[in-house]
């Protein structure tokens, strides 16, 4: 069986990612990084600044391989147009689409989709996964867009073909959305 491919969005040092909030969730993305490598899951992230360059650096240094994909055309665009890392996944895929087109991809490209703080960008990442029935795992108390997800699914009213997992401890919530991946 192949690997579980896990993409996981979160805020970026863009939406207001304060010293305060970066201490706060560095444990949790720790947590959550090291949770994924130890299930032997491919990464997928954004291949951008803040908690998801947290999770995938802890991912890594767990010794799991993560996949990037970037907003601009080739890394000289990646580096100095966007300003992103390129140090956060094994493998950086230039897309050319600008944030929202890879916003597209990243969803596209994960078996399951992992929501931590957040915030415009996070938004739309939830809604395409949401709207292409995927199972999207929700890290309450993280911030951001993840503590209002009930509220944005309450207030829609779209039913999905996908599942919604929320839990506030990163392991169990990586446990129960490959469980609910496997069914």
């Amino acid at each position: 069986m192949r690997k579980p491919v896990v993409g996981v969005m979160g805020a970026s040092e863009n939406d207001a990612l304060s010293e305060s909030e970066k201490v706060r969730v560095k444990e949790v993305a720790e947590v959550l990084g090291a949770a994924l490598a130890r299930h032997d899951c491919v990464l997928v992230t954004g291949a951008t600044t803040g908690l998801p360059d947290m999770v995938a650096k802890a991912f890594r240094r767990h010794g799991g391989f993560a996949l990037g994909i970037s907003p601009a055309q080739d890394r000289r665009e990646h580096l100095e147009r966007y300003g992103l890392p390129d140090d956060g996944a094994d493998v950086i895929v230039y897309t050319g689409f600008g944030y929202k087109g890879r916003n597209v991809i990243n969803v596209r490209s994960a078996d399951l989709v992992i929501v931590l703080g957040g915030a415009t960008g996070t938004l739309n990442e939830f809604t395409i996964a949401y709207d292409e029935g995927k199972i999207i795992g929700i890290l309450e108390g993280s911030g951001g867009v993840a503590d209002h997800v009930k509220e944005i699914i309450q207030f829609c009213k779209k039913p999905t073909r996908g599942l919604v997992v929320f839990d506030k401890e990163p392991a169990k919530l990586v446990e129960r959305c490959l469980e609910a991946l496997s069914r």
